[in-house]
């Protein structure tokens, strides 16, 4: 599920995350985090705009799903 959310494939909705458990949660939220140390870490050349702009894209994606989730597991009351 974190590649497809790296991808812009599936999208992180509320409905989504409350099918989840907690420890499921965590694992995506583990996933999602070392996906985007992966991303990170493969440097297009700098010359080649348009794959910077699906790097920086991907990331973003990625970055803002953690965030959700990391949200929703505070708010979550298990």
């Amino acid at each position: 599920m974190a590649k497809d959310l790296g991808s812009g494939v599936q999208l992180l909705t509320e409905p989504l995350m409350s099918r989840l458990r907690r420890g499921e949660i965590e694992q995506l939220i583990f996933e999602v985090d070392r996906l985007v140390r992966e991303v990170r870490s493969d440097q297009p050349p700098l010359d080649d705009i348009p794959a910077l702009q699906q790097r920086n894209r991907r990331i973003q994606r990625l970055t803002h799903a953690n965030q959700m989730l990391s949200h929703h597991l505070r708010v979550r009351r298990d």
